[in-house]
C-alpha cells in the first residue's frame, strides 16, 4: 500500500466517516460531495462535456456526456453513479468519468437518474433503463456499450444488467463495478467484522438511507438488491472491492451468484483501499492502477465480443 492511500484512509476516517455520519439529511451530503468534487477532482486536460437527452419513446432522461480528447472507438460506457441513492450527481463523477474516458478512448454517458427520498425506488432504476434504452435507440449497438457504477451506481448497474439477463434481451460487451452495494439488508459478515476498519461508509446509517430508497420495498427484492436475482446469459462482469470496506461480502457473494449462474465473473479483492477508491484517481495510485487494470479488461473482452 502507497503512503498515499494510508495517509487517505486516516483522513477518511478522522474527516468524512464522522461528517458522514453527522449529517442531518441528504441534502448536507449532496451540498458536501458537489463542492469537494469541484475543488479535489479534475478529468484530463480536453475532455469535452455536454448536456443531452436520452429519449426512448415517450420517456426521457437528460446525461452528461463526458468525450476525451483522443475518442477513437464506437465504445460507449453507461456509468450509474453512486451515493446510496440518496446523494452524487453527473456534476460530481464527471471527473472519474474523464479518467475512463481517456483511458478507454470512449465516449462516457452519466444519467442524472431521479434520488431518493423524493423519488424513491423505482424511480432511480427505471431511469437507468431509459438511459440503456434511449442508448439503443440513438443507434448505439448494445454490444458497444459497457455498463459501469460504484456502490448503489454498482447495484443499480448489476440490477439493470439482471433485467437485460431475465428478458433474454440484448447484452452489453461487459459490466464493471467498483465496491457495489449488492443486498439492502446488509446480511454480510462484512458489514459488522469491518465496521471500525471501514474509512468511508457509517454502518450505523446504512439501513437509515437504504430505507430512503425503499420506501417501503422489500429489501431481499432481487430488482433493489442484485445478490438475490439471477444472471444466465449475462455478459462478463468485472467487481472490486476492498477487503476492510463494510460492502466486502457484497461483491464475494456477488461474485458467486454470478458463477453459479454460469457468467463470465473477474473479481479482485484489494487490501485496506477505501470504499470506491478509483474516485481518488487524482492522489491515489492504486485508483489509477485499477482504472489501467480495468480498461485491459474491458478491451480484452471487447476483442473477444469482434471475435464471436
Amino acid at each position: 500500500m502507497s503512503l498515499r492511500a494510508r495517509l487517505l484512509n486516516g483522513w477518511l476516517r478522522r474527516i468524512e466517516k464522522p461528517a458522514m455520519m453527522r449529517a442531518a439529511g441528504p441534502e448536507q451530503l449532496r451540498k458536501r460531495l458537489e463542492l469537494q468534487a469541484r475543488l479535489f477532482f479534475h478529468a484530463p486536460r480536453g475532455t469535452q462535456m455536454q448536456w443531452q437527452v436520452l429519449a426512448h419513446e415517450q420517456a426521457r432522461i437528460e446525461a452528461l456526456e463526458v468525450v476525451p480528447a483522443n475518442l477513437d472507438t464506437n465504445l460507449v460506457v453507461l456509468y450509474l453513479h453512486g451515493g446510496g441513492f440518496v446523494f452524487g450527481s453527473p456534476q460530481a463523477y464527471s471527473a472519474l468519468a474523464g479518467q475512463l474516458a481517456q483511458r478507454l478512448r470512449a465516449r462516457v454517458i452519466l444519467p442524472r437518474y431521479r434520488l431518493a427520498p423524493e423519488h424513491p425506488y423505482p424511480a432511480a432504476l427505471e431511469d437507468c433503463r431509459i438511459a440503456w434504452n434511449g442508448l439503443i435507440a440513438s443507434g448505439v449497438a448494445a454490444d458497444q456499450i459497457v455498463i459501469g457504477g460504484d456502490s448503489a451506481g454498482g447495484a443499480l448497474a448489476l440490477s439493470l444488467l439482471g433485467q437485460l439477463a431475465q428478458e433474454a434481451a440484448q447484452m452489453p460487451v461487459a459490466t464493471f463495478c467498483f465496491s457495489p452495494l449488492t443486498d439492502l439488508s446488509f446480511a454480510s459478515d462484512s458489514f459488522h467484522e469491518n465496521a471500525e476498519k471501514e474509512a468511508v461508509l457509517p454502518a450505523a446509517r446504512a439501513h437509515e438511507m437504504a430505507a430512503l430508497y425503499l420506501d417501503g420495498q422489500e429489501e431481499t427484492d432481487p430488482r433493489v438488491s442484485p445478490v438475490f436475482a439471477t444472471f444466465s446469459g449475462a455478459a462478463p462482469v468485472w467487481l472490486t472491492v476492498g477487503n476492510t470496506e463494510i460492502l466486502r461480502d457484497d461483491s464475494r457473494r456477488m461474485a458467486e451468484v454470478l458463477k453459479r449462474d454460469g457468467v463470465d465473473v473477474t473479481f479482485v479483492e484489494e487490501q485496506d483501499l477505501p470504499h470506491v477508491w478509483p474516485f481518488f484517481h487524482n492522489t491515489l495510485p492504486e485508483a489509477r492502477k485499477t482504472l489501467d487494470v480495468l480498461t485491459e479488461w474491458i478491451r480484452r473482452k471487447q476483442v473477444r465480443q469482434g471475435e464471436s
